[in-house]
């Protein structure tokens, strides 16, 4: 088959090397010019993605920002399409939107006030002291930094933070929201839809965020995550399961999940993913028992229901350089531009490419963000795929590289919890 890629920021690098190495034709195309030296030697390019749309047996569109409508038109003209709808994208892109969408639906939601000013959401703090999480909108919100999460039940520390965002941010920073904090159990839901309808198993995961071991330092877009594949349970039913319907009525294909605080009293959805999630495509693919590319056919042309998968845990571990999580062009040019990557031995199971090129063979830290590769294990316990995941990190040498060395370690606590408020149980 001939596959067709599209990404904004080069997210769908390694499911497009797979599609490749599974032995189909592959064209990519990635509109930042910045980051377009991503996955070069590893799959065949283009420059102009509109005019490979007849060449394509399947398209593919790795993100939301405004691909949802081009995906949209191409899948009513009678393409084999993979990606959202205006809708979908506006489900992320836009967090009240996506709020009051579950709200539409019978899903419980956390209290949150949208502001477009500073000095009122200043006003507003000191008028309703409390713990809130600051969340910007847009594209803001892809600066993962940005997002902060108050301690102070007075809220002294959330007016501290939006007073400097107000110097520093506000030409960036358009829309926000200050969302109650509710403290429990962070965990994901996530399932792929068909056009028409879930399909199964869904896919429970753990994501960890902060840069550093122990949950502490500077939030990132990611630094790890553990999961396993469920039937349809509590968590499921009670929010991503009520969204089926619209689903079906945009005819959204792709992979889509909603992120939730749980407790004792309820199940608190946070916002959706309508996308595929980074790196937690590149771990499913370690869990889906069959070809990535066949996957993706069955998913685009709506003739895949069910699918099997790998019993017990799969851990998935970023391996990033300088300056990641933050954005310094001359640290990443000085520091990790073209670093060369080693492989202790010549083993590339688990293994994932990121920012990542290819000249001579020779692998290559490429793009500009720092992000380099994500490495996998699977395991029936998550002590064992944890084992395989790290026993393959430690193959690997980058210069100034650095990674979590705790993904998996907070699901032994979380567990207990989650099992006696019987979130986890399938129905």
């Amino acid at each position: 088959m001939k596959f067709l890629f599209i990404s904004i920021d080069a997210l769908i690098n390694d499911i497009a090397w797979h599609v490749h190495k599974e032995g189909h034709e592959v064209k990519y195309f990635i509109k930042n010019k910045d980051v377009r030296d991503i996955a070069d030697g590893f799959v065949d390019k283009t420059d102009d993605w509109r005019k490979e749309v007849d060449w394509a047996d399947i398209i593919v569109f790795d993100d939301v920002l405004g691909q949802g409508k081009y995906a949209d038109e191409l899948r009513k003209k009678g393409k084999l399409v993979i990606g959202g709808t205006e809708y979908t994208d506006r489900l992320e892109d836009d967090r009240t939107f996506g709020q009051e969408e579950m709200k539409k639906v019978g899903v419980n939601i956390i209290p949150y006030v949208e502001f477009t000013s500073f000095d009122e959401a200043i006003d507003y703090v000191k008028k309703n002291p409390s713990r809130y999480v600051i969340k910007p909108s847009g594209e803001a919100q892809n600066i993962k930094r940005l997002l902060f999460v108050g301690e102070q039940e007075n809220g002294e520390d959330v007016i501290q933070v939006l007073e400097g965002y107000k110097r520093a941010w506000s030409k960036y920073i358009k829309v926000f929201q200050l969302q109650k904090r509710v403290s429990g159990v962070e965990i994901a839901v996530g399932a792929f839809f068909n056009g028409d309808s879930f399909i199964f198993p869904i896919n429970i995961n753990f994501e960890h965020k902060k840069l550093f071991p122990g949950n502490i330092g500077p939030s990132t877009g990611e630094m790890g995550t553990f999961m396993y594949w469920s039937g349809e349970n509590k968590i499921f039913n009670a929010t991503l399961k009520k969204m089926e319907p619209k689903l079906k009525e945009e005819g959204y294909v792709g992979y889509i999940d909603i992120n939730c605080i749980v407790n004792a009293n309820g199940i608190y959805p946070l916002e959706f993913t309508s996308r595929f999630g980074y790196p937690t495509i590149n771990i499913q693919q370690e869990g889906i028992l069959m070809p990535i590319s066949e996957f993706f056919y069955g998913l685009a042309a709506k003739t895949l229901k069910t699918f099997k998968t790998r019993g017990g845990f799969q851990v998935g571990v970023r391996i990033v350089v300088p300056p990641y999580p933050f954005n310094d062009q001359q640290t990443f040019k000085n520091c990790s531009k073209d670093a060369v990557i080693f492989f202790k031995k010549p083993n590339f199971e688990g293994v994932h490419i990121v920012d990542v090129k290819k000249i001579n063979d020779q692998w290559l830290v490429a793009g500009d963000t720092g992000v380099v590769l994500v490495i996998c294990g699977t395991g029936s316990t998550l002590k064992q795929a944890k084992s395989q995941a790290y026993n393959r990190v430690n193959n690997i040498m980058i210069p100034s590289m650095y990674y979590r060395t705790d993904i998996g370690d907070r699901w032994y606590e979380d567990s207990d919890k989650l099992h006696a408020w019987g979130y986890l149980r399938e129905v």
